[in-house]
């Protein structure tokens, strides 16, 4: 007898999972949760021929016994996975000297984006275009699984013990943690009938973008001090040639130094249109090394000085 058995503990409450009325919203899927457990079939139980008209998956953490899908018989051991989809007849028997459990997620899939599109309503919830296709090539993999067992490669099962230990122990966040071990399951038993890794397809920054967008962040939070070029280009990890480049091609055609005073600028003219500072305290405050540099700085800028701008934009 195997000691140390891992989902032991999901004897204590065997229906912990099934009490609560879990629908998980995936991509344009609603996965509504049937049945969630463990279940062992003593020596030689032998469970009829029969169907559903949901998906079953049926995972054996332990022993060994047989399966028959529509009419090919198949043994089992601990380790392995197999799918009974809607409308497929199935038949279960433990070994004649061993008991046999078994991991089982009973789950009705809907498509909601056809369910509402039939029904001539638009999609009443917004998903992540990532999630929407990975949750969409899932399914189409589940639906075209070959009706045969394979092991469980992917460790689909530890999620089963995740779920029932956040029920269980009443987790922070335990709906989360269910629905994301319900997912995993789901994937992890699709692909666990891949021949060979698929390339993943994941979403990928425009880094160029990107790291102008943090150079603007970071200039902008620190515009106030003294800041230069190889600051930045040190904060983003890149040479100070290659962070030139970047402001070049998506700076409008500004340089590092005309952004950085545009920055301090728009700074100026919010506190003169705020604030009753005096021109000399704005100056320091926001970079400029004296009052009669921005005064020179701002009307070559303006056409105005920073007190003309005051008296057109006061809001004190």
């Amino acid at each position: 007898m195997m000691n140390n058995f891992p989902y032991d503990m999901m004897t204590e409450r065997p229906d912990a999972l099934e009490r609560l009325d879990l629908k998980v919203y995936w991509g344009n899927y609603e996965i509504r949760v049937l049945r969630f457990h463990l279940i062992t079939f003593p020596a030689g139980k032998m469970v009829s021929f029969h169907k559903h008209a949901e998906y079953e998956f049926h995972f054996i953490p332990r022993g060994k016994g047989m399966v028959i899908l529509e009419q090919e018989p198949f043994h089992l051991r601990e380790g392995m996975f197999y799918l009974t989809g809607p409308g497929v007849m199935h038949y279960q028997e433990a070994d004649a000297g061993e008991a046999m459990d078994e991991l089982c997620l009973h789950v009705d899939i809907v498509n909601l984006a056809e369910k509402e599109k039939g029904q001539g309503r638009r999609t009443r919830h917004a998903a992540d275009p990532w999630e929407i296709a990975e949750a969409q090539d899932c399914m189409e993999k589940l639906k075209a699984l070959p009706l045969k067992p394979v092991m469980d490669v992917h460790r689909a099962m530890p999620y089963f013990l995740e779920a029932y230990q956040a029920a269980h122990m009443k987790y922070a966040g335990l709906y989360t943690t269910i629905k994301h071990s319900v997912i995993q399951i789901l994937l992890r038993a699709a692909r666990a009938y891949e021949t060979e890794p698929m390339e993943a397809l994941l979403p990928a920054r425009d880094m160029k973008a990107y790291r102008f967008q943090l150079a603007m962040e970071y200039i902008e939070a620190n515009s106030a001090g003294e800041i230069v070029l190889e600051d930045v280009a040190d904060k983003l990890h890149v040479s100070s040639r290659q962070l030139q480049r970047i402001i070049k091609d998506l700076g409008d055609g500004r340089s590092f130094s005309e952004i950085l005073e545009d920055i301090r600028l728009k700074a100026v003219c919010r506190r003169l249109a705020e604030t009753k500072e005096p021109i000399d305290v704005i100056a320091g405050l926001e970079g400029f090394s004296s009052g009669s540099y921005l005064h020179t700085v701002f009307k070559k800028r303006f056409g105005m000085t920073p007190t003309e701008y005051r008296v057109l934009h006061a809001k004190l």
